[in-house]
């Protein structure tokens, strides 16, 4: 990673990219993201046709790969579990749920246990013999037994890559950057992909399937928050310039608000499974199905359906917090060099800025996600 010259040394540089890959904590962020729900509820048929080829085993083993509070796959999950066990099939379950150190676990396990959020999502009080357990690791590298995994999951997860490969001069997210550092993002991310499915392949056991929903750029060149009307990366541009214009922020500080994200295109997902000679496909890995899938902006069809009922102020202040449960640590991160309080103080007047600027006029302006899904089996 390249160090940034504002940091005070190494260990604090490693710390900030530690706190821009993690969520808001407290259940903030799956109260608040009810489109990534909805994506992931949409694939709980590709889940249960997975259930029809799991591995022969004594014991199963499912994965949740960068889950964040797990509030988003509870119900999922939940229906998975339900299936089986009506099923017959009464072996014992684990379910592993993974993210990086600084992620909120604790709102998790309370979650599971039916001490937080919607009890009737808690699986791990209603199911005998279903473990449920946490591993604070980045998904990037092996995070259990070779051939123990007969069920993974992921889902909008793995488009943060592994280190920011450099600083986005002029904008906040590689979706806005100029070529070369486009290319950059492109090529870290690229090997990021490889390292991630040789990784699966490693615990998968033969027969298990890997089901991804990944934020991407889909056949038209659409991207999360940029469908048609305005996109929502470059208003977070535009509301963070603002602030570096009035001399709020530094111009170091606006360039560290880089986003440690990579959206791939359909044909950069695919790409290690059309080389016969690759690593992946010599790994065993298998592509059997890819797609790309629009899920409307849930917050936007409410203020639609109200037909007036719901002022533009109101529609605004159910926008913007979903926007913001998973993108505010990377703004606070970039004012890691100021007190707290003084950075969150910047950081409420540029989410308070574009909640103004929605409140104003709310035409175009939506969190609509696209996702590439992808159906992976060990062969």
């Amino acid at each position: 990673m390249k160090k940034n010259t504002s940091a005070p040394d190494a260990k604090s540089e490693t710390l900030n990219m530690q706190s821009v890959l993690s969520m808001r904590s407290s259940g903030y962020y799956s109260q608040r993201t009810a489109g990534a729900k909805h994506a992931i509820d949409s694939v709980l048929p590709l889940m249960k046709e997975a259930l029809g080829h799991l591995p022969v085993s004594d014991m199963l083993r499912f994965a949740d790969f960068g889950a964040a509070d797990g509030g988003t796959s509870a119900a999922l999950w939940t229906e998975i579990i339900a299936h089986l066990r009506q099923s017959g099939d009464g072996r014992a379950i684990e379910i592993l749920y993974t993210d990086l150190p600084s992620n909120d676990f604790s709102t998790l396990f309370k979650t599971m246990q039916g001490m937080h959020g919607d009890p009737s999502v808690a699986y791990q009080s209603r199911y005998e013999n279903v473990f449920v357990h946490g591993c604070g690791t980045g998904f990037h590298r092996q995070l259990m037994a070779n051939s123990s995994l007969a069920l993974g999951f992921s889902a909008t997860a793995m488009h943060y890559v592994s280190e920011k490969p450099c600083e986005i001069e002029e904008h906040v997210h590689m979706v806005g950057a100029n070529p070369d550092e486009r290319a950059q993002f492109a090529r870290r991310a690229a090997e990021d992909w490889e390292k991630i499915l040789l990784a699966r392949a490693a615990e998968m056991q033969e027969g298990a399937r890997f089901i991804v929903l990944n934020f991407g750029i889909d056949e038209k060149g659409r991207f999360l928050g940029n469908t048609g009307g305005h996109s929502m990366f470059d208003k977070f541009n535009d509301h963070w310039r603002a602030l570096l214009n009035a001399e709020k922020i530094t111009r170091d500080e606006f360039r560290r608000a880089t986003f440690v994200q990579h959206y791939r295109t359909v044909e950069e997902f695919e790409a290690p499974f059309a080389d016969s000679d690759g690593a992946v496909s010599k790994s065993g890995l298998r592509l059997k199905s890819t797609r790309t899938q629009l899920t409307e902006c849930p917050y936007y069809r409410a203020f639609q359906a109200s037909e007036g009922a719901m002022s533009a102020a109101d529609y605004a202040a159910s926008l913007i917090p979903t926007m913001r449960s998973w993108s505010e640590t990377v703004f606070l991160s970039a004012l890691d060099a100021r007190p707290r309080a003084e950075a969150q103080a910047i950081v409420d007047e540029f989410y308070q800025s574009y909640e103004d600027e929605v409140a104003q006029n709310p035409e175009g302006h939506a969190m609509d996600y696209i996702h590439v899904i992808m159906m992976i089996e060990k062969t």
